[in-house]
């Protein structure tokens, strides 16, 4: 009789778990969080919740990436400009260093990928390190020079350059990153967000 109970409680929860599943796959995100995942399967209990999620994860179904981000793939596949981005759980993009070395002004790689929100934060995820700068909310929700790259909101070149120098004015370009960057264009984005910051142009 127990045994027959067990297998009946293990049967419905394989079925469970395999529509909620489903249902997480069906919006065809890399990552979903807590809220999502609440409002998909209509749980409104947080503990019930908290339980639901844990059990997914210690059962392999799930993966943890953060604090309430979760993934049904694996961590190592997915962009980590989008994981950093997803894990702010607000609105931020990708600038600053991480961009001046993806586009061949810094030579050496970043320590850290480098985001742009309304916090100052250091995290990490899967041994990636990010640092997130605080902006305004004015400036941060300005679009001016941001791009949509696979669903993450970069940086242009020009934007990056204008967001180094409003949260470092004495940042220093010297005469061979110049030449890479066309300080006209970094002069209409930053008058176009509205920051009051010096350059060459």
């Amino acid at each position: 009789m127990n045994n027959k109970s067990t297998q009946y409680k293990d049967s419905n929860f394989r079925a469970s778990t395999g529509e909620r599943i489903s249902r997480i796959a069906a919006l065809d995100e890399a990552l979903f969080h807590a809220g999502d995942a609440a409002n998909i399967w209509g749980i409104k209990n947080k503990n019930t919740l908290h339980k639901t999620l844990s059990r997914y994860v210690a059962s392999g179904v799930i993966r943890r990436v953060y604090k309430g981000l979760y993934s049904i793939k694996n961590i190592s596949n997915i962009d980590p400009f989008l994981l950093g981005i997803k894990a702010i759980h607000a609105p931020a993009y990708v600038s600053c260093e991480s961009v001046l070395y993806r586009e061949g002004v810094l030579n050496q790689p970043p320590r850290e990928i480098t985001l742009v929100s309304a916090y100052s934060k250091h995290f990490l995820i899967a041994g990636t390190e990010y640092r997130s700068r605080r902006m305004r909310d004015a400036f941060l929700m300005n679009d001016a020079g941001i791009e949509i790259k696979n669903g993450v909101r970069v940086a242009s070149l020009a934007r990056a350059v204008a967001d180094m120098l409003y949260f470092s004015p004495k940042k220093y370009f010297d005469i061979g990153d110049s030449a890479l960057i066309h300080w006209d264009e970094v002069k209409r984005v930053a008058d176009a967000v509205g920051y009051r910051i010096k350059t060459k142009a």
